[in-house]
């Protein structure tokens, strides 16, 4: 509980994806490309031909059957905590939504430049994007975030790209777009925070 407490956003976006994986797959299967699509899975013919804008966002919260979900909210319950903790809540979740939304829009791109498509959905661009903002927080406070040292989080981002780009059926320019997205978040609210204490 106290837990909960110290990082409640990162709490409700745990649940949130909890509950929306049960609900889809009792209407119609996780696994189910045609229902994920039907439930706001991204596909770049959609977005730009049809613009259904909102699948950049929606995908941030579907997920391709339990291990995938599983995966995703380990990373969130472990890195999600500790950024929350930091930054606070608001710019916490800015960095996760926006992070998130980079990932999916260069997916995208890079789609639209090879001409090949995938339905994809999932919350790693959203969690590499914690990992992006960690890597900002790391060089502003000198190689150290709460417990977590320069070394750590190099390790964890070089093992989960690696990882992406080694395994079959996964959205690496998602992750990519998360990790940068993330760190351009941290940083922009950063100075928006800087530029406030000097006004006061």
């Amino acid at each position: 509980m106290d837990e909960i407490k110290k990082t409640p956003v990162t709490s409700i976006l745990i649940a949130l994806n909890i509950l929306i994986f049960v609900i889809v797959d009792f209407t119609g299967g996780t696994e189910n490309t045609r229902h994920m699509l039907a439930c706001g899975a991204c596909f770049t013919p959609g977005i730009v031909e049809h613009h259904e804008y909102y699948r950049l966002f929606t995908s941030m919260f579907l997920h391709f059957g339990i291990q995938h979900l599983v995966n995703n909210m380990l990373v969130l319950f472990v890195l999600g905590g500790r950024l929350e903790h930091v930054v606070g809540k608001i710019r916490f979740l800015l960095i996760y939504l926006l992070g998130g939304l980079c990932g999916n829009i260069l997916s995208c791109v890079v789609e639209l430049a090879k001409d090949k498509y995938a339905i994809s959905a999932g919350a790693s661009g959203a969690t590499f994007a914690i990992l992006g903002a960690l890597v900002f927080l790391l060089i502003k406070n000198q190689g150290r975030v709460e417990d977590l040292s320069s070394r750590q989080i190099a390790v964890m981002l070089i093992l989960s790209l690696y990882m992406g780009f080694t395994s079959t059926g996964v959205d690496n320019m998602a992750h990519i777009g998360g990790v940068l997205g993330g760190f351009l978040t941290a940083f922009a609210t950063h100075l928006v925070s800087v530029a406030r204490q000097n006004a006061d």
